[in-house]
């Protein structure tokens, strides 16, 4: 059975109907905010705005409190309108205020890391005028992936999946959208995480195209655990594959110095047929604040 599920309206009936009571016509041009300028990147048409983001667990302690960081973070969210938004390290209340933030057609589906409210959530935010869920899930990255806060590899700390099949009102088709945080620390939890969450997308339903995202706690690129994701071509780099791009930055800042062309952890994953017509690395700040120690990444797909 899944874990206790979170959302803005506490269940997927009510969260249809409110976006049944909201026609996919008011919906606004979706923009993000991007790397090199702040240049906006329209999303057009059927075009599906996808978003990675560590959100960096709310504190209450300066600097970097989430009482400084969390105007900016209502800015920046606003600004990219992202359709499907993948974050992590969200705690419950955190979360909460980003829901209220965001405004009353999104919607989010979660559990902490630890059961209930308790500890970090990997919560799925979307558009509910774009977006319906059909069927969502959790599972833990361990050799036990149904005891809920189970940890067998020797991580850190209790790492987890959570993921929903939507439908998108726009294309009149069903994906699944997977979102994950892996180990911070060991390398072996870490591949043996991407094992698993290989395994279990090899388990969903083949026809339907699926999305990635996280924060792989690695750089992409000549690591055992991106490899073993893009194993067989099952997973395609929305960064690698985009049509354009942004400039690279490092997607770890920790409210350093941005660094130009560093390694990406957080990554957009697609089934090999989506297509990525443009990838970003946002560096959207204000007055110095960021709102988080990373960097969000966003893909406009089309699937």
């Amino acid at each position: 059975m899944p874990a206790p599920l979170f959302s803005r309206r506490h269940g997927m009936r009510a969260a249809a109907a409110a976006a049944l009571a909201l026609p996919l016509a008011t919906q606004p041009e979706a923009r993000a905010d991007t790397a090199g300028g702040g240049s906006a990147v329209p999303v057009d048409g059927s075009q599906l705005h996808a978003m990675t983001f560590n959100l960096r667990y709310a504190s209450d302690t300066a600097p970097n409190s989430w009482p400084q960081r969390r105007p900016v973070m209502r800015e920046l969210l606003r600004r990219a309108a992202p359709h499907l938004l993948g974050t992590q390290e969200g705690l419950y209340g955190q979360l909460r205020d980003i829901a209220a933030d965001l405004g009353s057609h999104y919607d989010w589906l979660g559990t902490g890391r630890a059961g209930g409210s308790r500890d970090e959530f990997m919560a799925v935010f979307y558009d509910a005028r774009r977006l319906e869920p059909l069927e969502y899930d959790h599972f833990w990255l361990s050799d036990t992936p149904y005891v809920i806060g189970s940890n067998t590899w020797g991580g850190a700390v209790v790492r987890m999946v959570t993921w929903v099949r939507f439908q998108d009102r726009a294309t009149d088709r069903q994906f699944y959208a997977l979102n994950t945080h892996l180990d911070h620390i060991s390398q072996y939890a870490r591949e043996r995480a991407a094992g698993l969450i290989n395994v279990r997308l090899a388990g969903l339903n083949p026809a339907l195209p699926r999305i990635v995202t996280g924060d792989f706690n690695v750089a992409a690129h000549g690591n055992p655990v991106y490899d073993t994701l893009l194993k067989g071509g099952s997973l395609a780099d929305a960064w690698d594959a985009a049509d354009r791009r942004s400039k690279l930055y490092a997607t770890f800042h920790g409210y350093k110095p941005l660094v130009p062309d560093g390694d990406r952890i957080d990554w957009i994953l697609t089934s090999p047929g989506v297509r990525t017509r443009y990838a970003a690395i946002d560096t959207y700040s204000r007055d110095g604040q960021f709102p988080s120690d990373h960097l969000p990444v966003h893909a406009v797909l089309e699937l």
